[in-house]
């Protein structure tokens, strides 16, 4: 090997790490609510668009999930969906640089959005708090059940919130995101139900170990239904997507029995919901072209 690939190996490898870690499959779940929510209101492309756009494809997502994959460590060893698109496996080695290169790649696109208004700032800094607090100690809201669910779903309502907040803030987009952010939450309570025995033998404390299976995947289903009896009280257009948190009812719904020593099979109905996602957003993005189109 030449001294110039010696050198460029570890940091290529060092990137690679980095770009799966922050869960590629999931950059377009924070940087869509944000362009789509700011195009709707704004209806230009403007530099705060188009930055806001890239930060939360990999810089922000870099934040939530490198970041946690760091925290996670000691639990993510006894978890066996951990190493691939569903999460980075870490070794102790890469956590100084792994947070450094966050830290670097995250600071310049926030703090030129810092700069859009004072409300869309305070929101991105309650945004960005939030993702660094659902996996950093003291509050670690990650271990902190039903605030687990909460903070999660934050991560993905905050980017949509702070599009509309800089685009021009209108109080009837409140029903929207409150169903998102239900959605959200009921995302993650499901999801959290595949690693209760990975979580409760790393001590770990979620809304699914407290609760356990069964009552975790009822409490999603109740979640996904109040979300969608929202969007139905909007009318118009919204009742099509109000259709949509129905599909993640069906979905995870045959596990409303599931035990907690087979929490693991629930890992099937979460990789259909990673597909589901996109057919989603399909729906969600004909429905805004249609309503910035014909009204």
């Amino acid at each position: 090997m030449s001294k110039k690939n010696a050198k460029t190996k570890p940091y290529s490898g060092l990137l690679k790490t980095f770009l799966v870690s922050s869960r590629p499959i999931s950059w377009v779940n924070t940087a869509f609510p944000f362009a789509a929510s700011y195009l709707f209101v704004y209806q230009q492309v403007t530099p705060v668009l188009i930055i806001g756009t890239i930060y939360f494809l990999l810089p922000y997502n870099a934040l939530v999930y490198v970041i946690n994959d760091v925290f996670d460590y000691e639990s993510d060893l006894r978890n066996p969906r951990k190493g691939g698109i569903e999460g980075g496996l870490l070794p102790p080695a890469m956590h100084p640089p792994m947070i450094i290169l966050t830290i670097l790649i995250n600071l310049p696109f926030a703090l030129l959005l810092l700069l859009a208004n004072v409300p869309a700032a305070l929101v991105l800094i309650a945004v960005v708090l939030g993702a660094v607090a659902y996996s950093v100690p003291p509050l670690r809201s990650k271990e902190r059940p039903i605030l687990d669910s909460m903070t999660s779903s934050f991560h993905f309502v905050g980017p949509m919130l702070y599009g509309l907040v800089v685009a021009g803030w209108n109080p009837q987009f409140w029903p929207f995101v409150i169903a998102f952010f239900l959605w959200g939450m009921a995302s993650h309570a499901f999801g959290a139900v595949q690693d209760i025995v990975a979580d409760r033998q790393a001590n770990i404390h979620s809304i699914a170990t407290v609760f356990g299976a069964r009552i975790t995947v009822r409490i999603s289903v109740l979640l996904y239904l109040a979300s969608s009896l929202l969007l139905v009280l909007q009318g118009g257009w919204s009742i099509v997507v109000a259709a949509l948190p129905l599909l993640y009812v069906a979905n995870i719904l045959p596990y409303a029995h599931l035990s907690d020593a087979n929490a693991g099979q629930a890992n099937v109905a979460w990789r259909r919901f990673l597909a589901i996602n996109q057919l989603a957003g399909f729906v969600i993005t004909m429905v805004l072209i249609y309503t910035w189109r014909w009204g």
